[in-house]
């Protein structure tokens, strides 16, 4: 269990990515190991930052918490002269009483007893971070992430969602001289292990973790520990005596712990002082020598040289005209699209005046379909400049608090006078069928920095998970623990950003991995990076066949549907490619997958769909490509025509097991071979699909595709059941 009840708090930085800390600490492994792993990130420790039982309540060692480690707290005052830093204590007036997954104020909860503790020493020493020793726990991380948020204070988790075996093994390896302090799992016992160092235990814990799934770092509440030395420590700490307090004499898991009768601190050589903290495991992941492209996929885009241009200014489609919505789903799913931001210099109205009205304009329209911004769970977020991102995202911000949409961003192609579009995939009950099974929302917001994935840059969820399906934010290569982009090009941006994806996946929903993608695009900002794309793509998705060591993952590529790569101007941060991808947490070997190719009048469509093996969504990719460049303008009606069939043909062929009906379409149409009015006409997007779409003009395609129509990044339970007659 994650030991919070003493807080490091940092100070002036040494290097420009630290900050000033405090350390919030209990005396465990935990928080000791984060505290290091704080300092060798350039942090400096400024301040000790303590919670403890009320005296006056008799529970003075062993406090019945959600949130905090109290065991060996009357031994916290030594850490304050074993680190020579100040000490803050607060008493835990509060209990638990908040207990969801989303933790708002809650006056009486003890979570508010830290927001005071935290607010005293930020005031006092005008520290900026926090570190927090957790590694799995989403209860504590949500709620001392929600703290730091109101009092403008980043955590730092370095340990969060790490391999406990390997951590506990670096724990050791750096000299942290730990004891344990409490039992409470099957197979430890207080005679036994209580006083025992970690590397006395390590054996032992790895065996009950093999046999019995005890966590190897005591996350389940296995055991707490207490330091009595570590690298950063003056000063180490000495146990004259102590004596085992038995809190519950259960026959099979008994709870006991170590009561301190007298400690006190001897001195530690000079040579004490320093430390080595083992490199960074995101920068090292960051820059593995294995990410090395083969020549022949390295060889650069062939360029489709525009062949015809509509005689339709680009700019003629009337954006003020796009809103549309799809009508709500059996499953209380909503599509909406157009929400449009104008901006124009001449009228004197400023881009955050036209951020402001659009996202007003958003919240109107959800308000009079019966929505809020927080059913929100999916946003497209098309801009017409990145430059303009601080000033929009500042508007998104005020808008999305708590609970934020998973996001995706992009800049593409917009006309004159559109600051940016938006699309949005909205989920909520209705009251009349409530008597349908719902589908549990779950939403990961993670917002410490740590080694593990990118922290929040905005306000977006990593993913939202609703029944079974996983919507995931788009992902950028920045360096975890810096949140910088990785260096090292293309080829080391496509492998880093797809960890991350995995990362998110995996975290969100245990043993979820790529091959549960249902959905994939990869927006890229060079031509060059579409074969890096496909190339990563492919061979992750192999690695995902060696590991499950199937026969049947023979052609794994086909249980995830088409990988769309299109090209775009500009992503967040400069970075070269960007991922996003929508899973299901479903048996991919037992899905249902359909494939179709034709030619038409010069052109090649093809056609592919994935259905879940829960039935519960599917995604149709249908593609037009040209066959071979022509001097003269290609007849279009007649391909437009025949894709729109085979789109029809892959949803009557889903409907004849789950009565299917699309509930949105996004089309990817190329710079100068389409215009948005020609497509907007077209049988394509409004005479026979007669269902929501959005437009994106992007700049290339791979190889000689022109248009890519997209039904799979929208929706869970992207079809909507008709009811059985």
């Amino acid at each position: 269990m994650p030991c919070l009840s003493e807080t490091p708090l940092f100070a002036s930085p040494h290097t420009p990515a630290a900050c000033c800390q405090l350390l919030q600490f209990c005396g465990g492994k935990d928080s000791c190991y984060n505290m290091m792993q704080c300092v060798a990130a350039g942090h400096q420790i400024v301040a000790l930052a303590n919670l403890r039982p009320v005296e006056s309540t008799g529970q003075t060692d062993e406090l019945d918490s959600y949130m905090y480690q109290t065991v060996g707290h009357h031994a916290v005052d030594l850490y304050a002269d074993a680190m020579d830093l100040p000490l803050y204590r607060c008493f835990i007036k509060g209990t638990s009483v908040n207990t969801g997954r989303v933790y708002t104020t809650c006056e009486e909860d003890e979570v508010e007893d830290l927001y005071c503790l935290l607010k005293l020493v930020k005031d006092k020493e005008g520290v900026e971070g926090v570190s927090v020793g957790a590694i799995l726990s989403d209860y504590q991380r949500i709620r001392v992430e929600d703290v730091c948020r109101r009092l403008n204070l980043q955590p730092l988790a370095y340990l969060w969602r790490r391999n406990q075996e390997i951590l506990l093994k670096e724990m050791i390896s750096s000299n942290i001289q730990a004891i344990i302090i409490k039992v409470a799992a099957f197979g430890l016992d207080p005679d036994k292990h209580l006083g025992k160092t970690l590397d006395q235990m390590e054996p032992f814990l790895l065996e009950l973790s093999e046999k019995y799934g005890v966590h190897i770092c005591g996350e389940g509440g296995e055991y707490e520990t207490f330091t009595l030395d570590c690298p950063l420590f003056k000063k180490k700490i000495v146990v004259d005596s102590a004596k085992v307090v038995l809190h519950s004499a259960d026959a099979f898991a008994p709870v006991a712990y170590l009561h301190f009768l007298k400690l006190h601190l001897e001195n530690k050589g000079e040579s004490s002082d320093t430390f080595m903290v083992s490199s960074c495991s995101c920068e090292l992941s960051c820059n593995d020598g294995n990410i090395l492209p083969s020549s022949e996929e390295d060889e650069p885009q062939k360029i489709l040289p525009v062949i015809w241009k509509s005689n339709t200014k680009h700019n003629s489609l009337d954006f003020t005209k796009t809103f549309g919505s799809s009508g709500k789903s059996l499953r209380g799913y909503q599509w909406f699209s157009g929400f449009t931001a104008h901006f124009l210099p001449s009228e004197g109205k400023s881009t955050q005046d036209a951020a402001r009205e659009a996202f007003s304009s958003l919240q109107a329209n959800m308000t009079s379909e019966g929505f809020k911004l927080k059913d929100i769970i999916l946003v497209h977020l098309y801009m017409k400049s990145m430059k303009d991102f601080t000033v929009i995202n500042s508007a998104y911000v005020a808008e999305f608090d708590l609970c934020s949409p998973v996001r995706v961003c992009v800049e593409t192609l917009l006309p004159d006078g559109v600051l940016f579009c938006i699309d949005c995939l909205v989920h909520k009950y209705d009251i009349a069928t409530d008597d349908m099974l719902h589908d549990e929302k779950l939403v990961m917001h993670v917002q410490s920095i740590s080694h593990w994935a990118p922290a929040n840059i905005g306000p977006y969820s990593q993913s939202i998970k609703v029944g079974d399906v996983l919507y995931c934010a788009g992902q950028i290569a920045l360096v975890p623990c810096t949140m910088q982009l990785v260096s090292g090009g293309i080829w080391t941006e496509a492998v880093v950003s797809l960890r991350h994806v995995e990362r998110v996946l995996q975290a969100m929903s245990q043993n979820t991995a790529l091959q549960h993608v249902l959905a994939a695009s990869c927006y890229v900002t060079n031509s060059k990076y579409i074969p890096v794309a496909h190339s990563i793509w492919q061979r992750k998705l192999r690695e995902c066949k060696k590991e499950e060591d199937s026969e049947t993952y023979n052609d794994v590529a086909t249980v995830c549907g088409m990988l769309a790569v299109v090209v775009i101007s500009h992503l967040p941060r400069d970075a070269a490619i960007e991922w996003h991808v929508i899973a299901v947490v479903d048996n991919p070997m037992q899905r249902k997958h359909f494939a179709m190719k034709m030619l038409s009048e010069g052109f090649e469509i093809e056609c592919e769909s994935v259905e879940s093996s829960s039935a519960s969504c599917a995604s149709i990719s249908v593609r037009l490509s040209l066959i071979s460049p022509s001097t003269s303008p290609p007849n279009l009606d007649g391909p437009l025509h025949d894709l729109v069939v085979m789109f029809r043909q892959a949803v009557e062929k889903l409907s004849e097991d789950c009565n299917a009906i699309p509930l949105s379409s996004r089309a990817f149409f190329k710079e100068d071979f389409f215009d948005a009015q020609a497509l907007q006409t077209a049988d394509l997007l409004k005479c026979i699909l007669e269902f929501n779409r959005c437009l994106c003009k992007i700049t290339r395609f791979p190889k000689k595709l022109v248009v890519s129509q997209d039904c799979t990044n929208i929706l869970n339970k992207s079809w909507a059941r008709r009811p059985q007659l």
